[in-house]
């Protein structure tokens, strides 16, 4: 990659009092009302903007939601609507509140967040951000109680997932969780016309101070070429995801490249299907070569797979375990599969067309599908395909390495592409998730790695960056290697 910005170790220990800056900077000052601010975000809504799935990422993106936490720089948990917790005995937290106020008007209190986090834990299926973790949530005085059936040392940082955003009495009422107008962020989504665009007004009354923008004018443009064309022509102010071979085409100035924690793999499904027999599944890995994807289609703006995590999360490489017992390769003799992936990330429908080669050059017959994502995810968790190519950012859900592993390859887990269920993963994640001491989590972590890349259920192809675009008089824009955040308080132009 050209350019990496690596993270540091991940901190699980409870951040009991600290002063931190809003996440979108100080407002103060500021002597009008601002303008409005013009965003190209690359996914649609597939869920009618819940935030127990995919869609939890876009309403933190536009600054609409938060939780009790939020991720540091470093990857820590930092206060958010909690201003500080501490650890009553192992199945146990307080989470004190600090003074806020939900957007329809109402008081964060401690009855309405154990209420929002209460209705997180019912939802079907259940968020990534819980995946394998049974909690309740009780008021207490100024402060919410969370207790876990077993221990969970990694909570606070699992709070601080999109997943687990809090929102106001209103927002449920209905039975699905209404997002507009009942959130605590900076930003009040006032309107949302279907799969294409969405309205956001500042929220005065934000905890944090008012936004120095007086709101977003959201697009959601899955084409990556149409996205770039829109920031070069002025049409918007910032643009996600743009396509590596559009950056040539643009002002340079208006690149800004995020190493994240971000993967391209090819998931294989496990239960059904011809990859249902591991040594074929073992054939489609050795015929499969991310360096050439690297170069060819990433020009530069990756580094070859070499797990689940990538060189952006530091501490791996020096831990990682090489996988064992992997099966031995079978003959292919024209074997038909059928490979999917979606053209919202646009290298992804490339590095789909070479891996077809790859696997046709092994003796695979391969059919190509491509969708926008909405149109395909759940027809991919449904193991409606052989394979699938996805890039997945490995801590977004829970800024723990190992909520990925139980939310993406155990038995259980709610974002299983691969369909795998093995004892033996679901041991070793579940080994994993029982560790608090941080330095062993992570060496457990890796572990239950190579037991996953042992199965073949998946092939680490990429470690990728992401290029956003940024007109040249816009300020604030919130870029991490989580993804998790995009426009904040301080955003303007």
């Amino acid at each position: 990659m050209r350019r990496r910005h690596l993270l540091g170790s991940l901190l699980l220990a409870p951040v009991l009092t600290a002063c931190f800056a809003s996440s979108g900077g100080d407002s103060e000052g500021t002597s009008s009302d601002g303008s409005r601010l013009r965003v190209a975000l690359a996914f649609p809504p597939a869920e009618n903007l819940s935030p127990y799935g995919a869609d939890a990422t876009l309403l933190s993106r536009l600054g609409v939601t938060e939780g009790l936490t939020a991720l540091d720089a470093n990857g820590a948990a930092a206060p958010a609507l909690a201003e500080s917790w501490r650890r009553e005995n192992d199945r146990t937290w307080l989470f004190t509140l600090r003074e806020a106020t939900f957007q329809d008007g109402s008081e964060v209190t401690p009855a309405a967040v154990a209420a929002a986090l209460t209705h997180a834990t019912e939802a079907k299926p259940a968020p990534a951000a819980l995946a394998g973790v049974t909690l309740t949530a009780e008021a207490q005085g100024d402060a919410v109680r969370i207790t876990t059936k077993t221990a969970d040392p990694v909570l606070p940082l699992r709070l601080s997932s999109p997943n687990l955003a809090v929102f106001a009495a209103k927002a449920y009422a209905t039975g699905q969780v209404d997002p507009v107008g009942t959130a605590t962020g900076p930003f009040e989504l006032t309107k949302v016309t279907g799969s294409t665009s969405a309205t956001l007004d500042r929220f005065d009354e934000y905890r944090g101070g008012r936004a120095q923008a007086s709101g977003v004018d959201a697009r959601f443009i899955a084409d990556g070429t149409a996205r770039a064309n829109a920031l070069r022509t002025g049409q918007v102010d910032i643009a996600e995801a743009i396509p590596v071979a559009q950056a040539a085409a643009l002002d340079k100035a208006t690149l800004e490249e995020t190493a994240t924690t971000r993967t391209t793999s090819l998931q294989l499904n496990t239960r059904s299907g011809p990859f249902k027999d591991p040594k074929l599944r073992a054939a489609a890995r050795e015929a499969v070569d991310g360096s050439a994807l690297v170069k060819g289609v990433f020009e530069g703006y990756a580094d070859p797979g070499a797990g689940i995590y990538g060189p952006a999360v530091s501490w791996a490489e020096g831990k990682r375990v090489q996988p064992t017992g992997r099966a031995a390769a079978a003959k292919v003799n024209g074997t038909a599969v059928t490979l999917a992936t979606y053209d919202n990330r646009p290298e992804l429908p490339e590095v789909a067309q070479v891996l077809q080669q790859q696997l046709q050059k092994a003796g695979f017959k391969v059919t190509l599908v491509v969708r926008e994502y909405s149109r395909l995810e759940s027809d991919a968790l449904d193991g409606k395909f052989d394979a699938f190519v996805g890039a997945r950012n490995s801590l977004v859900d829970t800024g723990d390495p190992v909520g990925v592993l139980a939310s993406d390859y155990t038995c259980d887990g709610g974002y299983n592409l691969a369909r795998l269920c093995d004892r033996k993963v679901d041991r070793a994640v579940a080994d994993a998730d029982a560790v608090t001491d941080t330095g062993e989590r992570q060496d457990a972590a890796m572990r239950a790695e190579a037991a996953i890349l042992g199965t073949d259920a998946v092939v680490p192809l990429a470690h990728q960056g992401i290029i956003s675009g940024v007109a040249t008089g816009v300020r604030g824009v919130l870029l991490d290697p989580y993804e998790r955040t995009l426009v904040g308080a301080g955003t303007r132009r």
